[in-house]
């Protein structure tokens, strides 16, 4: 970050953030307004790596793997920006902004409002906000700037305390990440009993470990609104087939569980 930093001053951030074209609404999208909440959203991500799994896919053309998702039925398109980690940079945000219509979600640990005003002023929708990493403070804070920039937020928690810290901090998008970031296990039978946490009018997003339609089945009957979807996509031939594929299992799991 400090190295973009010396590049592009946070007032010329500004500049631009105020100049992109106005943030595309996630918290429609992803189903928050509705009581029924009858479908089960679909946040495809696109990722070249993991410190859990390495190379993933190359995706050498993200716009057009954006595209499949959009056309799979995808509700938000979540693009890695960090290089390190995840092979991952703004040139890739930039490149999905131009391709699609639907909303999208600068996934980055955010620990800074220099990357709040960047991913505006690079077309994101949604940014993601770690409990795990931000004091409450910082929590408020970043929620607060996120949205008078007209952006909403997914604020991603793996415990029953940080559900607690998330609520407190009025967040309406709460991500559970089932995967243990000490040890990067995952343990799906977390899920329910942690989003059993999280207040009805939440949109809540199951994180990790979906390896097909039976993870979807499970996530969505668990109380799931959404699915965040990286690795079971990128390394698909055919993702949006999968997509459409994890949103019927997502529907009839949640016909069942209504």
């Amino acid at each position: 970050m400090e190295s973009r930093r010396r590049l592009v001053s946070l007032a010329e951030l500004k500049d631009r953030a105020a100049a992109a074209a106005p943030a595309l609404d996630a918290w429609t999208a992803l189903g928050g307004p509705s009581p029924s909440r009858d479908e089960l959203k679909v946040i495809a991500e696109i990722k070249r790596r993991s410190p859990s799994k390495g190379d993933l896919a190359s995706i050498a053309d993200p716009a057009s793997l954006a595209v499949q998702y959009a056309d799979g039925g995808a509700s938000v398109i979540s693009v890695l920006t960090e290089q390190r980690r995840f092979g991952g940079s703004l040139a890739d945000l930039d490149a999905v902004r131009a391709a699609v219509g639907i909303p999208l979600l600068r996934k980055d640990f955010t620990v800074d409002e220099y990357q709040i005003w960047e991913a505006r002023a690079h077309g994101a929708d949604l940014i993601l906000l770690i409990v795990a990493a931000l004091s409450d403070a910082q929590l408020n804070e970043f929620s607060a700037l996120s949205h008078e920039l007209g952006m909403n937020v997914l604020v991603e928690t793996h415990t029953e305390e940080e559900i607690e810290r998330a609520v407190a901090a009025q967040a309406r998008i709460i991500g559970v990440n089932v995967r243990n970031l000490k040890t990067l296990d995952v343990d799906r039978s977390l899920f329910g009993s942690l989003a059993g946490l999280i207040p009805a009018e939440a949109v809540i997003v199951a994180e990790s470990g979906v390896r097909g339609a039976d993870d979807v089945s499970h996530y969505a009957a668990g109380g799931a609104n959404a699915i965040l979807v990286g690795e079971a996509l990128v390394s698909d031939a055919t993702p949006r087939e999968r997509i459409a594929e994890f949103k019927a299992a997502g529907a009839a799991a949640i016909a069942v569980r209504n």
